[in-house]
């Protein structure tokens, strides 16, 4: 609720102010910024925020805000490690689905707009209950540092 209501969002659209600018150029470890894996035009993150369990997310390294801003080669570097990711989330926890997607702009609620990212989320059927609805909370049964774990355990094993 904090991240929500405000605390600790990026002000402006430069990338210094950028959560995903500062996480890798902190020079802190892979297993603390909850970085899953590394490629050469583009990362791999889970949320901070997720919405299930391995929901995680594909960026590029460089600072832009659009997908028409993308590189030809960024954008088949997104496609490939958003395929990759499916692949590997399928591996470690079977979803049932995924919902993929881009939050272009704050009003299609992009939480941080200024640096573009994907949306990887995996689904199971009847992963929505009551508890967003009454309790106002997401119930998640496994810590973030687990999850990456798996995830980026299960990505080096698909090299």
């Amino acid at each position: 609720m904090a991240y929500i209501q405000g605390e600790g969002k990026p002000e402006g659209d430069d990338s210094d102010g950028c959560p995903f600018c500062r996480l890798l150029e902190s020079g802190r470890p892979d297993a603390e910024t909850l970085i899953v894996a590394r490629g050469e035009l583009v990362f791999a993150i889970l949320n901070l925020y997720p919405y299930n369990p391995g929901h995680l997310m594909v960026l590029p390294y460089r600072h832009v805000a659009d997908y028409t801003e993308l590189t030809a080669a960024e954008t088949v570097a997104v496609a490939e490690y958003t395929q990759r990711a499916m692949r590997v989330i399928r591996r470690v926890s079977a979803p049932h689905g995924f919902n993929i997607g881009l939050n272009q702009g704050p009003v299609a609620g992009a939480g941080i707009a200024a640096h573009l990212h994907q949306h990887v989320v995996p689904r199971w059927g009847g992963d929505s209950n009551f508890m967003p609805v009454i309790g106002h909370t997401k119930v998640l049964p496994q810590l973030l540092g687990e999850t990456r774990a798996l995830l980026a355990e299960a990505w080096t094993a698909a090299d």
